[in-house]
């Protein structure tokens, strides 16, 4: 009987969704993608095999060593706006979601992830104000097509400093710091205490000397230009009093946020959705939950649908919005608001993305995904045979698999072609991939 009744609750549970996906597997595969974007020297453990060192010269106006780091997405640029907010996330995830991480069997690649990219970030900010913020060209970089391995064209690093300040970028930099310090201070008390050491460092930078990080680098206007920055100052204030505890922090917390209490959504461009999270966490105060909920009903209710059921924001990059909003409602879920239908609703969108829709936009995941995503150094063949833009237009699939990345996604009307061609829709991005990763993660500790 009991092995009968095995059977049973086994097949109910698959018949409560269209297809069983295996998140574990899915959240392995995450990090994976990560391996595939490192800059550098790559470590005697790297599994992403068809990769190998590169940049090795990326270095500062001075001589600085900049190599190691994220690749952004398709492309070689290392930018450091949206590689900070994706150590921030990866960190906040691992921080609160730990168990998942056990339970896939990949805490230390999760935390390997972060140590990437803040290993990084401590390389970029070489004096008390002053933080390297890009490394390569946006467009000389975006006019070739070749491995990373190859690549010939220069590579300059742009930075922020007192008289070129960035406040964006360097509270975002301190607050991915802050909260990779928590993450490792049980593991590695030494690394964590060097993070926390910059993370002040840099938060005092963002405060003192204020203005958009892309008005001082303006090459990252073209690719990731800052709306503005209070609540990146904000956002990395509430971090570093996570992290230390010290009401100065709260009290510039209290300065910014009248400023920007209806800035919501969640993205590397916008923080208020993470900063009510954290701040509800941090105070108790009900008034951000509140308006996680106003935030949440709204989107899940009132925003298009696709005809298949996909939350639509935008023709490029939506599926990069629509994890952004998941993981919101996700964490607002795990604060006790609208718990049950903020899940269901999130895990149909995920489903969708991995394969109810009829087709998974995560590479690797089902039997019918993408395999001409745009994405340079998978597409490419391995050395010595040739790749460019000849290859870049052909139907070829690509060569090697970018395991685990998550592509921008399909149309309004559920439409997606599969092709290099187009970026919109079908190119990878180390922040994609954040909040998607994110949001596995809570579904793997939900036991989903």
């Amino acid at each position: 009987m009991e092995f009968r009744a095995a059977i049973v609750i086994v097949f109910l549970s698959c018949l409560s969704c269209a297809v069983c996906y295996d998140y574990k597997t899915v959240l392995q595969k995450s990090l994976l993608f990560y391996e595939a974007q490192r800059s550098g020297k790559l470590p005697a453990d790297q599994k992403v095999k068809w990769r190998a060192d590169s940049a090795l010269n990326d270095k500062g106006r001075n001589g600085e060593d900049l190599t190691g780091g994220y690749y952004d997405a398709g492309d070689y640029v290392k930018f450091g706006f949206p590689m900070a907010f994706t150590a921030t996330v990866l960190s906040w995830n691992i921080l609160d979601h730990e168990k998942a991480y056990t339970k896939a069997g990949v805490l230390e690649d999760g935390r390997k992830a972060i140590k990437w990219a803040t290993d990084y970030l401590i390389k970029c900010h070489v004096g008390d104000n002053q933080l390297y913020g890009q490394v390569g060209l946006g467009q000389l970089d975006h006019d070739s097509w070749t491995r990373p391995e190859d690549m010939t064209m220069e590579r300059p690093a742009f930075m922020i400093n007192a008289s070129a300040p960035g406040t964006d970028l360097a509270g975002e930099t301190a607050a991915a710091m802050a909260a990779a310090s928590l993450v490792f201070k049980s593991v590695n008390a030494t690394y964590s205490a060097l993070l926390l050491k910059h993370a002040r460092q840099l938060f005092d930078f963002a405060n003192n000397y204020r203005g958009k990080y892309s008005d001082a680098i303006t090459d990252a206007n073209t690719f990731y230009p800052s709306s503005n920055y209070p609540d990146e100052l904000a956002w990395g204030a509430a971090w570093m009093y996570r992290a230390t505890g010290e009401k100065k922090y709260m009290s510039v917390v209290d300065e910014i946020y009248p400023t920007i209490q209806y800035w919501d959504g969640f993205s590397w461009d916008d923080k208020k959705g993470g900063l009510d999270l954290l701040l509800a966490t941090l105070t108790g105060q009900s008034t951000y939950l509140d308006k996680l909920k106003s935030y949440c009903d709204y989107q899940f209710t009132k925003t298009t649908k696709t005809p298949k059921g996909l939350i639509y924001y935008s023709d490029s990059a939506n599926l990069r919005s629509v994890n952004n909003l998941l993981l919101i409602c996700l964490e607002a879920a795990e604060r006790g608001i609208n718990a049950d239908s903020y899940r269901k609703e999130a895990k149909k969108q995920i489903d969708y993305m991995l394969g109810d829709s009829g087709f998974s936009y995560v590479v690797g995941i089902g039997n019918n995904y993408p395999t001409h995503a745009h994405h340079r150094s998978s597409s490419c063949p391995d050395h010595p045979a040739e790749c460019g833009w000849s290859f870049f237009n052909s139907d070829l699939k690509n060569y090697h698999m970018v395991e685990g990345a998550i592509v921008g996604g399909p149309g309004a009307n559920d439409s997606y072609i599969d092709t290099r061609k187009d970026a919109p829709h079908n190119e990878v991005a180390c922040d994609f991939n954040a909040a998607f990763q994110s949001c596995i993660a809570i579904l793997v500790e939900l036991g989903y």
